[in-house]
């Protein structure tokens, strides 16, 4: 373990601003070699959006506020939370307890994943040419995790009821947390199912939108500490990675409106989902702010090839 986590309580002696402190916390990772895959993805970045978010202070503050100076508890709290960060390898997210996606905040905390999804800009780009948002009335997110992308998905298009699903209650306590967070109880509702076991058949969406669990066994057991902080239960699926979205590709069809779309995130399971059913016309994106592995198909081509799901769920 390096000298400048080490050293903490003596650094506490010798920094002042808020500045000395975003600094130090860089300096950190980089000499920890801390791994960043979980919203930021270099050492400034993630100690801007720690030390700022420690102090309750948005990350887009007003600069001036850099050169002040932090009281003692302060500067304890942002100290063992960088401690935190490097020894236990703790993401930035759940030492703060708030991620952004779409332009969003969200409270995150060990129950749910990290939001990082790159289909945020789908949500933001409204999914044009799919979806034309004042015919879009009825919205799913399935495996919803915080509900980062069914709440960004209901703030996108306002005329739209959105259906939160997740098996894990803990989840949905999370995702209830940020209903109320952005006063969406009205038009957003949080489901407890084992995929779509306990959703009606009556309701049809226009948008299901899913980014379930999709890690194969072997990029499980090889990913860095940072994700072994995530629960199992959202990422790891079966060896292959596909045994959530293969139920979903099943039955999907029986949820969609006739002009309805599935939007799925699959990761580095694409390639395998893509060999095990071949004759499928999946529609791989390619995304102007980076991400892989997200596809589109609508309800037609979904029943076309229904018995190819089923043969292979």
């Amino acid at each position: 373990m390096g000298i400048l986590v080490e050293e903490s309580k003596s650094v506490i002696a010798t920094l002042e601003t808020v500045r000395d402190y975003i600094r130090w916390a860089a300096t950190s990772f980089n000499c920890e070699k801390v791994y960043f895959g979980h919203g930021s993805d270099n050492a400034w970045d993630e100690a801007v959006f720690l030390v700022l978010g420690a102090l309750h202070l948005p990350w887009d503050t007003d600069p001036a506020v850099l050169d002040s100076r932090l009281i003692p508890a302060e500067r304890e709290r942002i100290c063992g939370l960088i401690e935190r960060r490097c020894k236990e390898r703790v993401p930035m997210a759940y030492l703060i307890n708030e991620a952004w996606f779409a332009g969003l905040p969200f409270y995150v905390d060990e129950r749910v994943l990290i939001p990082r999804s790159p289909i945020a800009e789908l949500i933001e780009n409204g999914f044009t040419p799919w979806m034309c948002g004042d015919e879009v009335t009825k919205i799913l997110d399935m495996c919803t995790g915080s509900g980062c992308i069914g709440i960004a998905c209901a703030m996108a298009f306002l005329d739209a009821d959105v259906d939160l699903v997740d098996i894990s209650d803990d989840a949905l306590d999370v995702a209830n947390i940020n209903i109320k967070r952005h006063h969406l109880e009205g038009r957003v509702n949080a489901i407890a199912s084992d995929l779509f076991a306990g959703v009606t058949k009556e309701k049809k969406y226009d948008l299901i939108v899913t980014n379930p669990p999709y890690v194969d066994l072997g990029d499980l057991t090889s990913m860095p500490g940072e994700y072994h902080h995530e629960p199992p239960l959202g990422l790891g699926s079966g060896d292959d990675g596909l045994d959530c979205i293969r139920q979903i590709l099943r039955d999907a069809p029986d949820y969609l409106s006739e002009y309805g779309v599935l939007v799925g995130e699959v990761g580095n399971s694409h390639t395998a989902l893509s060999e095990a059913f071949p004759e499928v016309p999946f529609l791989w994106l390619e995304l102007e702010h980076g991400g892989h592995g997200v596809f589109v198909l609508t309800a037609g081509q979904l029943l076309q090839h229904r018995e190819h799901f089923a043969d292979n769920a």
